[in-house]
């Protein structure tokens, strides 16, 4: 019966912490806030330079038009930009500003010293189960992403 109940009980744990966290870095804030999905449509230019809208859309499992709603609002308050493709004049390629690059780092710092905080305040063994467990959690982000992407 124990069984049973710890796919939900993790699934609970990682979006309490993820909520969390994300509670008490936007209460921090002092600039006005961006929505959830203009953040990882940010944090996806980030790591990826260049991509363009629809490969993007692909990534973040939403469709193209509302990227592109999402990339004209970023364009417009500063935060990206949007430029030709030299290969296909149709298609976009995306860039972040340097005011976006400024808060993307500003945030990552800012989450960083947050959990490193309360990770600090767990005992030995707890700190070494979650360290124990990354791989498997980076695992099941794999996984959960590989099947999003099947047809």
């Amino acid at each position: 019966m124990e069984t049973e109940k710890f796919p939900e009980e993790l699934a609970d744990a990682l979006v309490g912490v993820q909520r969390l966290i994300r509670r008490r870095l936007r209460s921090e804030m002092t600039m006005p806030r961006l929505r959830g999905a203009e953040v990882e449509l940010l944090r996806l230019v980030e790591v990826r330079p260049g991509i363009g809208i629809s490969d993007a859309a692909k990534e973040l499992f939403l469709a193209s038009n509302s990227v592109s709603t999402l990339v004209n609002q970023l364009v417009r308050d500063g935060f990206m930009i949007r430029e030709t493709d030299p290969a296909d004049r149709r298609a976009a390629r995306l860039q972040l500003t340097e005011t976006a690059k400024t808060r993307l780092s500003d945030w990552h710092a800012r989450r960083a010293a947050l959990v490193r905080g309360q990770v600090d305040r767990l005992d030995q063994a707890d700190r070494d189960a979650l360290r124990a467990a990354l791989p498997a959690l980076r695992q099941l982000a794999v996984n959960l992403h590989e099947e999003a992407e099947e047809p």
